[in-house]
């Protein structure tokens, strides 16, 4: 107990740990945005061949987030410890492979340098508290789901049954320690996961219904639900306006200014997920606001 007191009274200290601490994460981050989806795939098409009585799918070796090591996908280098350190080794390598100089992908860096800087955003707002450590949480599986779902079109349930359920849980330690944002009522939590899947259920049927096209994907609804479930139904219409409208935003740049084609879809997780970090760091300061310009304060 003395040494978190001890922590917790030098900011600068923990602050630097936190942003340390996200680098390390953020690389993890990046092999669940690579690896989950391959495995998940692996997992449907055995599920298929057992159902549909098929071929079996042969069975590869163990590949997990944790093995095999990381490797080159050019040739098949395996990365050593001194050649995985976050930001620094693809500084030092040039951003190129030591063994073939293929070139990395610079959403290496970016991904390690965005989750520690949202580590050392969150703890600034939070403190050294627990609070901050379910935030924490909260804010690296956004940004593995984003990831994911800018590659693949998915948000996987692993990840957001996950948030699900552990905004569901945390909502109990609501009765027992006060905070602004986190650790709210149960009863806020349940009833924002429960309109949070049914708001965009519910836009998805009427865009079906007028256009017999589905215009988003089940995931969307589940991580709207688990944002309710962390920051209850008070904050779904911050959510729901902000990821509208970056989206909304988005998608016009993209097709005006990228010349992307109208018909490919643009995925809704990652307005979704930045939207949800907005409310979680400043939703009830945005609403406080909001409600003192429109002279309802």
């Amino acid at each position: 107990m003395a040494v978190i007191n001890f922590i917790a009274g030098i900011p600068p200290f923990y602050l630097g740990l936190a942003f340390l601490t996200g680098l390390m994460v953020g690389s993890f981050l990046n092999v669940v945005i690579y690896r989950l989806p391959v495995m998940l795939e692996h997992d449907w098409k055995q599920q298929c061949s057992e159902i549909m009585k098929l071929e079996a799918v042969e069975e590869k070796a163990t590949f997990n987030l944790l093995t095999p090591a990381s490797t080159c996908p050019s040739c098949g280098h395996r990365i050593t410890a001194w050649q995985n350190i976050p930001v620094l080794s693809y500084l030092v390598l040039r951003g190129k492979c030591a063994a073939c100089s293929a070139r990395i992908s610079p959403r290496y860096p970016v991904v390690e340098l965005l989750t520690g800087i949202v580590s050392v955003a969150v703890v600034w707002r939070f403190g050294f508290t627990l609070e901050a450590l379910a935030a924490l949480f909260l804010s690296w599986t956004l940004i593995a789901l984003s990831g994911i779902d800018l590659d693949h079109k998915l948000l996987p349930d692993s990840l957001t049954l996950l948030l699900l359920w552990t905004g569901l849980l945390i909502s109990l330690a609501g009765e027992l320690v006060p905070a602004e944002t986190l650790f709210i009522k149960p009863a806020d939590s349940i009833a924002g996961a429960v309109i949070g899947y049914l708001a965009l259920w519910s836009v998805y049927q009427l865009f079906l219904l007028i256009t017999g096209k589905e215009g988003m994907g089940y995931g969307d609804f589940k991580l709207l639900a688990a944002l309710g479930a962390w920051l209850g139904f008070q904050q779904l219409p911050l959510v729901i306006f902000f990821s509208a409208m970056v989206g909304a935003l988005a998608g016009i740049v993209m097709i005006f200014a990228l010349g992307r084609d109208r018909q490919i879809p643009i995925p809704y997780g990652p307005y979704l997920a930045a939207a949800g970090w907005v409310a979680l760091m400043w939703g009830g300061d945005i609403s406080a606001y909001y409600f003192h310009i429109a002279g309802l304060a």
